[in-house]
């Protein structure tokens, strides 16, 4: 079943899916994605779960934030639910203040995010379930400000436990950490077109050596392994799921030639671009 509410003053779109057996991401399949945020709870057993042609093992209870440009498919998207919605609806980005997550849990290092939850975390998401399924029903003006206050429970409910999870939030303060969050998020919307770490140092006011020396001490990778890291996921996306040749991805990424992409490519994965695109194919 899906569940839809759109706004039409501001093109707000909020939906929710519960029990459908179509529930995937398309990711670069499509021209131009939607630019849509989604959280998976897994409600029942663990399930196999591909994002991106990598096979994962999604838990039983436990939720899983996904972006837009991911492709993901599911081994039984029927006993899933899935709250999607748009930045018009929720901009995570202009509340990051409130809710913590941005950089977190959508745009972080450790990806896929696979957040566990406790039987007394399970009961209250089947609580929220229920409230969501009967907000859905309603038709009158107050109802997009209460989903986005429901939708907002569960950003933090899901922030605060994946902190807990997570080994560096345990073992350093928030606001250490928020170096590594900020960083990701800037990396996210940068990445295409700067490829060095002076950049990602300058805009979080640190020079290169201090921001990579942070790094370390909080046992993260290095910066300049996370922006590499990033391209070589992106150049996969669109040779799996895009018809655009190596020298269009090469310039879709910020590179001087098609050649200088090539051998970035071949030093990281080992492959070139059609060697990749065959050996995928073929899989």
């Amino acid at each position: 079943m899906i569940s839809e509410y759109n706004e039409k003053g501001t093109l707000g779109r909020f939906v929710m899916h519960h029990n459908n057996k179509l529930l995937s991401g398309s990711g670069l399949r499509k021209n131009d994605p939607e630019p849509i945020n989604t959280f998976i709870y897994n409600k029942g057993a663990a399930q196999q779960v591909k994002i991106d042609e990598v096979t994962y093992l999604m838990p039983e209870a436990s939720i899983l934030p996904l972006v837009s440009n991911q492709h993901f498919q599911f081994e039984r998207p029927g006993e899933l639910v899935a709250w999607q919605f748009n930045r018009e609806f929720y901009c995570i980005l202009n509340h990051d203040a409130e809710v913590g997550c941005v950089g977190f849990l959508f745009y972080g290092i450790h990806h896929p995010m696979f957040i566990k939850l406790e039987p007394a975390e399970t009961d209250e998401m089947q609580h929220l379930l229920q409230v969501f399924s009967s907000e859905m029903q309603v038709r009158d003006n107050f109802q997009g400000e209460m989903l986005r206050t429901l939708l907002k429970r569960v950003i933090i409910k899901t922030t605060r436990i994946a902190k807990q999870q997570c080994e560096s939030y345990q073992l350093f303060p928030d606001e250490k950490m928020d170096l590594i969050r900020k960083f990701s998020l800037i990396l996210e919307g940068n990445f295409k077109k700067e490829h060095e770490v002076k950049f990602y140092a300058a805009a979080l006011n640190k020079s290169p050596k201090t921001l990579s020396n942070t790094f370390a001490l909080l046992k993260q990778p290095a910066p300049s392994v996370l922006i590499r890291n990033r391209i070589i996921l992106e150049a996969k996306r669109y040779l799996h799921y895009t018809d655009k040749s190596a020298k269009e991805i090469a310039y879709e990424l910020g590179f001087e030639s098609p050649a200088h992409f090539s051998r970035f490519f071949k030093q990281q994965t080992g492959s070139n671009t059609s060697e990749f695109k065959t050996t995928e194919q073929n899989d």
